[in-house]
């Protein structure tokens, strides 16, 4: 039975397929709230897919499927075959690292410590934290704020009675309460231990109040000593939590997604908001190995945070909604208020991991990067081929005079300045920057067809807007180029990219490596031709000061300006000195005219 014949007997229920090749391993899984449907849209005429789903399809030698009872039941399944057995295709989790946890322990009289290691039976574990620094002040204010102990001992009653510690410096200083030698009672350290808990639970707005109401009896029963304590506890909370607290919504219970993507990559972050305080939030990235959509990454994202944290809100805030429902969750989308606040503040958490991220592979793997910016910039222009080889082209000219264009080159994302190019305006007169892109543009590719023609580029950037667009894809069309490389234009007003024939212009995400390697080969080109502008200007003026001069001609120039460099250092010389080169009567009339 071929797989084709074999996927026709699939059920129409929720549940979970499985793709092997021709060797028997797994190299796709997938979920589904109808399994036959979602299967079957793998297998239809090719040219209907996109390239890596067409190369998964061909691989395929076998197809089993597992029917769950619900959809929610189908993700978790998911999720753990694809950690089982790495699937080739899927979406990866891309962080291997391990998060810091902050651990309870179970001991009669409780530590309170960051591992990454979860050990079972070792106590209550509090995480993941996406920061081992703010891991650490968290632990750090708990010590200091409940005077925990930070020794390995073991202790209990017998241990005390027997006197078998000595107290540590922490307890002579006061930063210890001394269980190890029954200074404080198991029935008050634990008191403490318990509130921890709660905090790391996100219970501050609850303590917080107890320690209000506790300071305000003790206050009116004239128990100052008390009220004072209280009063310490308040502020010491208070100090710490109320960064994290959000005033305006003190009751929220509810858990955050946010997700950005960059080409087949994506950055997301997770809130735990409890009593309205974010008492959880980490940052992941997952890669997709074939072209997912935005729903699907959204629910493996919520997959893995299930996996992590245990069940999920009652209440989840999302940018977009997922391919997934599960019983007891409400999904929202937030148009205003408290939660598009928080949607807005976990999106902006997303964006810097996805910007560090970045600037750390662009730092430790380059050729990675760069591969991954150009296959983000192809998809973003619905090219066929990858822009390995770039050029850009730029006009220059003030009020007509001294027009020249410039020709940037960037191969695999990156400047090659030998083969940067510039250009006289030869066959235009005055300011006509549209009729000067297509003179350019006919000579760069007139001339590369001639000598290189498999050197052409991928890639054709025009800067400017339609006008200079629609000339450079004239001349193309002359040279008949245009079946064989991409021309678009980048307006600089809104950084939009302008294509041949579509009246639209298209928008790339102002953040993404794609919008920002375009900006660099056009601001590339401007430097380029501004550059060699500026330098036919210069040139001229000083052509024009020194030969307007009776009797300085071309060698004469030369002769000076070898001497003293410039006009101005020949200006502020001395008549005498002048004369030594020329003779006195010229010096004399150059001197009066660079005078004037």
């Amino acid at each position: 039975m071929t797989v084709k014949e074999k996927i026709q007997l699939f059920p129409h229920s929720p549940g979970v397929y499985r793709y092997y090749d021709a060797a028997g391993n797994v190299i796709y899984v997938g979920k589904a709230k109808d399994l036959h449907k979602r299967v079957a849209q793998y297998f239809v005429p090719p040219e209907r897919l996109n390239t890596k789903t067409r190369v998964l399809v061909s691989k395929i030698a076998d197809a089993q499927y597992s029917v769950v009872d619900s959809e929610a039941d189908a993700l978790l399944l998911e999720n753990n075959l694809i950690k089982q057995y790495k699937p080739k295709y899927n979406i990866l989790l891309k962080d291997s690292k391990t998060y810091p946890w902050i651990c309870v322990s179970s001991d009669t009289y409780p530590r309170v410590y960051i591992t990454r290691r979860v050990e079972k039976g070792a106590g209550r574990y509090f995480g993941p934290y996406s920061s081992a620094l703010a891991a650490r002040n968290l632990v750090d204010f708990f010590h200091h704020t409940y005077r925990l102990r930070t020794c390995k001992y073991k202790i209990d009653s017998q241990s005390i009675l027997m006197r078998k510690y000595r107290p540590c410096l922490d307890y002579q200083i006061g930063r210890c309460s001394g269980p190890c030698i029954g200074a404080i009672s198991q029935q008050d350290y634990l008191a403490g231990i318990e509130e921890i808990v709660n905090l790391l639970k996100g219970g501050a707005n609850d303590i917080i109040q107890k320690y209000r109401q506790e300071m305000e009896r003790a206050s009116d029963a004239l128990e100052f000593e008390r009220a004072q304590q209280c009063k310490m506890m308040l502020d010491a909370l208070q100090n710490h939590y109320s960064k994290s607290i959000i005033s305006a919504a003190r009751d929220m219970n509810l858990d955050v997604f946010s997700l950005v993507f960059e080409g087949f990559e994506a950055f997301g972050n997770f809130f735990r908001v409890r009593g309205g305080a974010i008492i959880q939030s980490l940052n992941l990235g997952f890669k997709m190995n074939i072209e997912e959509d935005r729903a699907s990454v959204l629910s493996a994202f919520i997959a893995e945070i299930e996996a992590k944290f245990g069940e999920l809100s009652a209440e989840v805030i999302v940018p977009f909604l997922p391919d997934v429902q599960i019983e007891g969750v409400s999904f929202k989308i937030p148009a205003r208020g408290d939660k598009l606040s928080l949607l807005e503040l976990s999106s902006k958490n997303a964006k810097e991991y996805q910007f560090n991220s970045m600037k750390q592979r662009e730092r430790t793997n380059p050729d990675e990067f760069r591969q991954t910016v150009l296959e983000e910039l192809r998809k973003a222009l619905g090219m066929k081929e990858l822009p390995v080889h770039m050029e850009c082209f730029d006009n220059s000219n003030i009020q007509g005079t001294n027009p020249v264009a410039s020709c940037v080159v960037f191969r695999d994302g990156e400047p090659s300045k030998k083969d940067y190019r510039k250009f006289k305006i030869k066959t235009v007169v005055g300011a006509n920057d549209y009729a000067s892109m297509k003179e350019v543009v006919n000579r760069r590719y007139s001339r590369m067809l001639a000598e290189n023609p498999e050197d052409l580029p991928q890639l054709v950037v025009i800067d400017g807007g339609k006008g200079q667009l629609d000339f450079a894809y004239q001349a193309l069309a002359e040279l008949g180029l245009t079946d064989k490389l991409t021309v678009i234009g980048l307006a600089k007003r809104l950084e939009e990219v302008i294509r041949v024939g579509d009246p639209y212009p298209l928008f790339i995400d102002r953040n993404s490596q794609a919008l920002k390697v375009l900006q660099r080969i056009r601001d590339e080109a401007h430097r380029f031709g501004i550059t060699f502008h500026r330098s036919l200007r210069s040139k001229q003026q000083i052509h024009s000061a020194l030969t307007e001069i009776k009797g300085v001609g071309e060698q004469t120039e030369k002769r000076l300006l070898m001497h003293f460099g410039s006009v101005a250092r020949i200006a502020a010389a001395s008549e005498q000195d002048i004369a030594a080169l020329v003779g006195p009567a010229l010096a004399a009339r150059i001197k009066e005219v660079l005078s004037q």
